[in-house]
Order: C-alpha cells, then sequence, then structure tokens
C-alpha cells in the first residue's frame, strides 16, 4: 500500500493518477480493465462483510455490544493512522473534513454500533435484511447527494434483487418484527449515506485515504467511549471473541473499506453497491459454518435470481 494523489474530471473517475492515468482513456471513459479491477476490489469488500455479522456474534461472546464497537473502531484507527503516519499521507483539505465526518459517523460509527445492538436478540438470518436493501438505499442517496441517472433497466434489475433478498432475508427470519428492526433500518439508512459520501470522496483521494481518516477522527470519542463501557461492561476473553474482535476491527472496519471504496471509486456507487446484493447470502453460508444457523431450500434458488440481478445491473449503462 503507498500513497498517491487522485484527480477526477466530471465524466470520469480517477483513482491513483491524473486523469490519464488509472486506466482512464482521454476521452473520459473506463477501460475495460479498470473496470474489471473496480468491480474485484468491491467485491472483496463485500466479502470481507459478509463475515462481518458472524464475526460481531462471536464477539459478543465476551464483549458488551458498547465495548465490542469501541474498541474494533479504535483498534481499527490505529492500523489506519499507522499507515497514514507511516506514507507521510498529508491531511486532507479543509472541504473534505465534512464528508469525512459523515463517513465516520455512518460507517465507523452509526451502522457497527446499531447492528451489534440488534444482534444482541436478533438472528445473523434476520439482521441479512439490512444489507439487502442497502444497495438500493445507497444508489438512491446517490442518485440525491452526486446527481447520478442510472437507466431504467439498472433500476428495475436493482428493486428485483433486492426484493429477492429481502423476501429471502424475512422467510428466513420468520417474518416477525421485533425492535431490533428499528436498530436494522437506521444501521440502513446511516451506512448508505456513509457509502455515498465515502464513494464522492474516493473521486478525489484514494480509498484507503478516506476510510483511514475517518477512523482517525471518529478518536476523541470513541477513546472516551471505549474507557466508560470496558468499565461497566464485563469482559471474557475467549478465542471467539478475539476472533470476532480481530476480523471486525482489521477485515471489515479498515481493509474491507478499503477495497470498497476503491471499487466504488472505479465502477460508480450505484454499480458498485449492486454487488452488495451477494453479501446476504454469503453471510447466511458463514452462519451456517461458524454460528451453526440453518439454511432453507430456497437459498440455491434466491442465489441464482440474485446473480442475475447482478449481471443485469453490471451490463446496465448507469
Amino acid at each position: 500500500m503507498r500513497a498517491q494523489s487522485s484527480a477526477t474530471r466530471t465524466s470520469a473517475i480517477a483513482v491513483g493518477g491524473p486523469d490519464t492515468a488509472s486506466g482512464t482513456r482521454a476521452s473520459g471513459t473506463l477501460s475495460s480493465g479498470t473496470r474489471s479491477f473496480g468491480t474485484l476490489q468491491a467485491a472483496l469488500g463485500v466479502a470481507a462483510f459478509s463475515l462481518t455479522f458472524p464475526a460481531t456474534a462471536w464477539g459478543l461472546e465476551g464483549f458488551g455490544p458498547w465495548s465490542l464497537i469501541a474498541v474494533r473502531s479504535i483498534l481499527a484507527a490505529v492500523i489506519a493512522g499507522g499507515c497514514l503516519l507511516a506514507l507521510r499521507v498529508p491531511l486532507p483539505e479543509r472541504r473534505h473534513w465534512s464528508g469525512l465526518a459523515v463517513v465516520g459517523g455512518g460507517v465507523v460509527l452509526g451502522f457497527p454500533l446499531l447492528t451489534t445492538l440488534a444482534l444482541r436478540t436478533s438472528t445473523t438470518a434476520h439482521a441479512a435484511v439490512v444489507v439487502g436493501l442497502l444497495p438500493l438505499t445507497t444508489a438512491l442517496l446517490s442518485a440525491l447527494r452526486i446527481g447520478t441517472r442510472p437507466s431504467r433497466t439498472f433500476w428495475c434489475a436493482a428493486l428485483a434483487g433486492a426484493a429477492a433478498v429481502l423476501a429471502f432475508t424475512v422467510q428466513q427470519s420468520g417474518g416477525a418484527l421485533s425492535t431490533a428492526d428499528v436498530y436494522l433500518f437506521a444501521a440502513l439508512l446511516v451506512c448508505a449515506a456513509g457509502y455515498t459520501e465515502g464513494g464522492r470522496l474516493a473521486r478525489v483521494m484514494p480509498g484507503w485515504h478516506v476510510i483511514g481518516w475517518a477512523l482517525v477522527l471518529c478518536l476523541p470519542l470513541t477513546v472516551p467511549m471505549a474507557a466508560v463501557a470496558l468499565a461497566y461492561e464485563p469482559v471474557h476473553l475467549t478465542a471467539h471473541s478475539v476472533t470476532g474482535l480481530l476480523w471486525v476491527s482489521a477485515g471489515s472496519q479498515f481493509l474491507g473499506l478499503v477495497v470498497w471504496y476503491r471499487g466504488m471509486a472505479a465502477i460508480g456507487i450505484p454499480k458498485a453497491s449492486q454487488l452488495q446484493l451477494a453479501q446476504p447470502l454469503l453471510t447466511l453460508v458463514w452462519s451456517v459454518l461458524l454460528l451453526g444457523e440453518h439454511l432453507t431450500v430456497a437459498a440455491p434458488l434466491t442465489a441464482a435470481a440474485v446473480l442475475v440481478c447482478i449481471a443485469v445491473t453490471q451490463r446496465a449503462r448507469g
């Protein structure tokens, strides 16, 4: 990983050099190689995120919800801050700090905290409804915030994919609503806002700078929060709880977001967000392997429907 600068035109996104670098053509369109690499990075981010709920469930075996959130954010900030310091990355321009605050509030604090509170009483299958609706919500906020205008085909495929994932995850949880749903839907909104703002910032700075500075920016909140939470919530260190904490800190909170934001910058927020349609199904697979939860026969049918929707959204003009 090395520091690098990014520049952008109205019609193109450069992730690591001038307008003519990083696979962009002089005309402002992305080359197929850049688009493929961006899609791969976004997909790696989705794979990392798919482990977040099972890892959080493991973490909750030894930590209280507030302790887990604070400590995971601090550990991720230490990793990110170390990279920023070692590579002598300059401070972001003042005009970018408000956007970084939105990323921090939505991705670093809001989404992890709300979903962790929900997972105290909800299964990972039920919580997957959040990430099932997240792609569509992110695309909607992107259209409002950045002015993106995906095609009608794109929207039809996105709605179909979201509906398939929503129906599957609700069916998996028996269709019951609980107080955890308040946390889940609130998490959906704040995370979509963080993704949208982070994707916008990743147009003008490397993606790992975005999440790195957002994590560092949250330290004045997370350090006192950790001190108070650890004083009141008992900690029982086990192999599961430590492994879960380390994954949500390094994998989900930092490395996953690094490749995710780079992928969004390369292929656009709407198209990248649709790759997350596969995330609930991946989460359910991990839930079976790591938590012992059971899947129904609807899983392969839903997976096939989601993959078709993803293929359509990736081919539709955004």
